[in-house]
């Protein structure tokens, strides 16, 4: 170990030598406790006595050798603080943790898995140029094993599920809400103890790794939720480690966050190093081809907090981890949960932005849903707040979002919060999904969205896979999978972040509520027309420059996804010219049509569909 590099914070490898390892005939156990007076470590192996670790000079690394330990083995570190106080510890870059309550390590060899997905490892990208369809999921709701006493699976179990549910539905990636060992269920993953350690939930290490394995093997890509600004406050984590602040601030106004969990210190370079080495230890140990960063804004400004200012040690730790990331794997994704405005959150570190792929386009969210909510009678006061997004889109390389936050604690879910009655929901939300295909950036939607979920999501309990039963929601369930094949299938929605491939066609329908978007460049255009008023729109016209041809390719109201429109019947026209080419519509109530255009080379007058 590179010592030198662990001071100056710029390790990304630093697992390779803290934790647990075999040398030989030996394991030895490396911490970093710099302010400790003593450590023992204790375990299986030593009948959980005290076998007391060598200290290092001043260097603050302690370390120990035993021949008795082996993999498999539980082992905790006893840490005497300064006066002498003793907290046992799990180990900071343990490999492996019991299940909660248990909070002791687990000697691990991360070389017993092989992985068989070197054709997908060749050929992955970070999809700029590549259709990105993501299924957020919870692992341990989304099915539920009934012989199980919590309900969960094993990893390798749930990918036999999920491989075929992913492709039938067309999605391209998968993102887990975060995996990373975690002792209460209710967080969900996001306030850990073990960053090198997957939750003991669902299986063991290599058990995850043949997961991300058959996810690659099946084409798909595999994100993890990644979260680099607090920790769990449980005394057997991080906090106190060495008996003293070691990985937090030591004052409660930074050092505490609003959900009561202890904020790292990134001005700390062994911190910086820790965090580096577990964002890196997810990408080159398991493969998964992205990380998700939660709560980017609590590091870009103190607390989360524009008042109280740019935290500028935070903001040099996010361009270090996802420069570093990036020279060791730049086909991955680094994706941004970030609600600010800060700049160049997507820009490259060496134009002097954050590094990170995509952002969360978390104020297209907001504004889509609210419009949805809002009855009817008032959208044309609210017209705009479709077309702000486009305003700003082109600053960053946006992803669009439907996410676990929107469909819990009393939020409602996405069906629920469409405007109306019951049926009265499921053609607004056809056609606001419709909408987020044809708007540019990349796509994320939680798991239970794409059948019409109604009761809100929960970790205790899995999707409510019963409303299938129901038409209505079979029906919705087959419309989005059409919608994703299309999305999948159509190159034109692909290039989400050059203005070549989008316009509006027409943004200026308020009283009306009509919408019309084109996507594409060159001989072939993807256009939609929408009407989100609750009035058949009957004699709908919109011109486009240029002498076009095509078919409707999908329609929100067609009755096969029990809408009002038998499919088949024709309710729009072309009519082309020399210059430009005529669209007529009869546009039903909260709808939307998809249109295939090609350009008519010979520019032949005029072709109708027939109503």
């Amino acid at each position: 170990m590179n010592r030198q590099d662990f001071y100056d914070g710029k390790m990304f490898d630093a697992y390779q030598y803290m934790g647990a390892h075999r040398k030989g005939d030996v394991i030895e156990f490396v911490t970093y406790a710099p302010r400790a007076e003593k450590i023992a470590v204790i375990g299986e192996f030593n009948d959980w006595t005290e076998e007391f670790m060598e200290k290092d000079g001043q260097s603050g690394f302690f370390s120990m050798k035993s021949s008795a330990a082996k993999e498999g083995d539980m082992y905790k570190y006893c840490i005497y603080g300064p006066g002498g106080r003793m907290q046992e510890h799990c180990d900071p870059y343990g490999f492996e943790m019991e299940l909660r309550p248990g909070a002791c390590s687990i000697i691990c060899d991360l070389k017993q898995y092989e992985f068989h997905d070197k054709k997908w490892m060749v050929n992955r990208n970070n999809g700029k140029h590549s259709p990105v369809n993501i299924y957020e999921m919870h692992l341990g709701s989304w099915r539920q094993n009934p012989d199980d006493e919590n309900g969960w699976y094993e990893y390798d179990e749930i990918a036999k599920m999920l491989v075929p549910y992913l492709k039938e539905n067309h999605y391209t990636h998968v993102e887990l809400m975060p995996l990373s060992e975690h002792p209460f269920d209710g967080s969900w993953g996001y306030q850990n103890t073990g960053f090198f350690a997957p939750t003991k939930r669902y299986g063991k290490p290599q058990q995850l790794m043949k997961f991300v394995d058959m996810l690659h093997q099946a084409e798909i890509g595999v994100i993890m939720d990644f979260v680099p600004v607090h920790f769990a406050v449980d005394g057997y984590g991080l906090r106190l480690y060495d008996g003293t602040p070691l990985y937090e601030y030591d004052n409660k106004d930074t050092g505490e966050s609003e959900w009561g969990s202890c904020n790292f210190i990134h001005s700390r370079r062994e911190v910086k190093c820790f965090l580096q080495s577990a964002a890196n230890y997810w990408l080159e140990e398991y493969h998964f081809d992205g990380l998700r960063m939660d709560a980017v804004s609590r590091l870009i400004y103190w607390q989360g907090d524009e008042r109280r200012g740019v935290n500028g040690t935070a903001i040099e730790f996010l361009k270090d981890l996802n420069l570093g990331l990036k020279q060791r794997h730049p086909d991955v994704m680094l994706i941004a949960e970030d609600s600010t405005s800060y700049p160049g959150v997507t820009k490259p570190v060496y134009e002097g932005g954050l590094g990170f792929d995509y952002k969360w386009d978390l104020g297209w969210m907001h504004d889509t849903l609210e419009y949805f909510q809002t009855p009817p009678e008032y959208r044309s006061r609210d017209y705009h707040k479709l077309t702000f997004s486009m305003m700003y889109f082109w600053n960053e390389q946006y992803l669009l979002e439907f996410s676990h936050d929107e469909v819990v604690h009393g939020k409602a879910t996405i069906l629920q919060k469409m405007y109306g009655d019951y049926e009265g929901k499921f053609p607004q939300a056809r056609a606001m999904y419709l909408y987020m295909i044809m708007h540019p950036g990349k796509k994320l939607n939680f798991m239970g969205n794409e059948f019409g979920q109604l009761r809100e999501w929960t970790e205790k309990q899995e999707q409510d896979w019963s409303v299938l039963k129901y038409p209505i929601h079979d029906a919705f369930h087959h419309y989005m999978e059409e919608l994703n094949r299309i999305y999948q299938k159509e190159t034109a929605l692909h290039e989400d972040y050059d203005p070549d491939y989008f316009r509006w066609l027409d943004c200026h329908q308020e009283e009306r509520c009509i919408y019309a978007i084109g996507r594409g460049a060159g001989e072939m255009m993807l256009a939609a027309v929408f009407n989100f008023s609750d009035r058949e729109q009957e004699d709908y016209e919109l011109e486009i420059d240029g002498s076009w041809e095509g078919k409707c390719i999908l329609h929100t109201d067609w009755d096969c996804w029990s809408g009002e429109t038998p499919k088949g019947k024709e309710i729009w026209e072309i009519e082309r010219g020399k210059e430009t080419s005529k669209i007529t519509a009869a546009l039903p109530p909260y709808s939307g049509m998809l249109l295939e255009l090609t350009r008519d080379k010979k520019k032949t007058l005029k072709t109708k569909n027939k109503k």
